[in-house]
């Protein structure tokens, strides 16, 4: 039972192995909560949920601790604050439900921790004060800095050299800096700056930077050293660099023991992104898709590989989706079986090899066709176990068949149901021309039926 991982900071798979396997801790960068996500900041959550699953079945539920923070005060927040004049809580506390709306509707489990960057000030202040005592940080006239020439391994996970570093980062290059690298952990207020945003610290009015936000959010839920950080690519560096520096220096411990951090999402052949305007919503796309087809598309590519995002992308997800609940629904009567089936949970132990894991996942759902065909009660119990405890590792297969055939139990059901059963009334009372209208009828709309010997169901196609 041995879980493989591709470590960045190490630039190669390891074995993974906590520092408790009684605690298993892991920390997942969460969302700047100032807009609507756009489906690449699904796939961490997506991603991580899977890897969250595996450890829980492995150690135990209760033993893996996941946190994934939300980031409710950063100068984006500020802006947007500024030009609605709404307050602060009023955006965050928003924008949070819906992403945690968005991500619950992709079967991503609720965090076991959830720490509010606006809760946790104090620890940020006190972290602070630690590095500008060892001399790691320096106050300046716009802020307190952050001196990455005090830390001789500065840029060790994403294996930049410092004089490289000026172009990723997120704070302005000004005279107030000792070195154009050095960040801000502490940023002073501006005139002008909403009320909200403002805190008292040792040095002045203001507010945190944001690296030092989940450095201090990380340490007080999980400890100094905590067993895996992840998150994307895109945070690798300046964000996961800076957090590594802020944490090591101020504790004198590693941060983490292993970085863990997924590839873009593309659109056209380029990286998704606000800043390119080529996003696409997670809370439209919902509108469009079941959450389970957005959630099986992410995870048809390898978490670490870019992945091109396409309409062809989801209807093909969509297709595959349909033929699994379809093997389900033909074994779903065959309860009592046992799992006899380690294809998803050996894939998933070799660095979260999705797209291996959803081939087992096909693979299971045509045994179950076959055991169905062959009328074996046994192997079709089987079957219906095996797809069920795959879907549970994966994140799929949570609705039943027929749930996931009709769309869900909405209002509309009741309406369509009812014309099924006046269909089946029309064929008793050999009214053939009625039940054939019908049926074309429900054809039009999308919804096929399907008469067997229980008597007579329907799906949307």
């Amino acid at each position: 039972m041995t879980i493989r991982i591709y470590d960045t900071a190490a630039r190669k798979k390891r074995v993974f192995h906590p520092q408790d396997p009684a605690r298993v801790t892991m920390y997942v960068c969460g969302p700047t909560v100032y807009n609507y996500a756009h489906i690449g900041n699904a796939r961490p959550p997506i991603v991580f949920d899977v890897l969250r699953r595996l450890l829980m079945r492995v150690y135990g539920e209760d033993a893996v601790i996941y946190a994934r923070n939300i980031t409710d005060i950063e100068d984006k927040i500020i802006k947007a604050s500024v030009e609605t004049g709404e307050p602060i809580e009023t955006i965050t506390k928003k924008f949070a439900q819906i992403y945690n709306a968005d991500t619950a509707a992709l079967n991503v489990l609720a965090p076991g921790i959830e720490p509010w960057a606006t809760d946790h000030v104090g620890e940020m202040i006190e972290m602070i004060e630690k590095l500008v005592r060892k001399r790691y940080a320096y106050v300046g006239k716009e802020g307190v800095w952050f001196s990455v020439n005090s830390m001789p391994d500065y840029g060790k996970l994403s294996g930049r050299k410092l004089e490289d570093n000026e172009a990723g980062a997120r704070v302005a290059v000004d005279e107030d800096k000792l070195d154009p690298a050095d960040f801000a952990l502490w940023k002073f207020a501006k005139e002008g700056e909403p009320e909200d945003a403002i805190w008292d610290s040792p040095w002045g009015r203001g507010r945190p930077g944001w690296h030092i936000e989940c450095s201090a959010m990380a340490a007080k839920h999980l400890g100094k050293t905590i067993d895996i950080h992840g998150g994307g690519i895109d945070l690798q560096f300046p964000h996961h660099e800076n957090e590594i520096a802020q944490s090591e220096c101020a504790h004198g411990e590693i941060m983490a023991n292993y970085w863990m951090h997924n590839g873009f999402l593309d659109m056209g052949g380029e990286k998704m992104s606000k800043s390119l305007g080529n996003v696409v919503l997670v809370h439209e796309l919902l509108k469009q898709w079941h959450g389970e087809v957005l959630r099986f598309a992410m995870l048809s590519g390898h978490y670490r590989a870019p992945l091109d995002w396409t309409e062809d992308l989801l209807k093909q997800a969509k297709t595959t989706l349909d033929r699994i609940y379809g093997a389900l629904r033909r074994v779903w009567d065959a309860e009592g079986g046992e799992v006899d089936d380690r294809g998803v949970f050996d894939a998933l132990c070799d660095d979260l090899n999705t797209p291996e894991a959803l081939a087992s996942l096909s693979r299971i759902a045509g045994e179950a066709n076959m055991a169905a065909d062959k009328g074996d009660t046994d192997a079709m119990a089987t079957a219906r176990a095996n797809l069920l405890d795959a879907g549970e590792m994966l994140g799929l297969l949570t609705l039943t068949p027929k749930a996931w055939e009709q769309g869900g139990d909405d209002d509309g059901n009741d309406r369509i149901n009812g014309l099924v059963q006046a269909r089946i009334d029309a064929r008793a009372a050999k009214d053939w021309a009625e039940a054939d209208r019908i049926r074309d009828q429900l054809a039009a709309e999308g919804i096929e039926i399907m008469d067997g010997a229980g008597g007579s169901t329907w799906r949307r196609i």
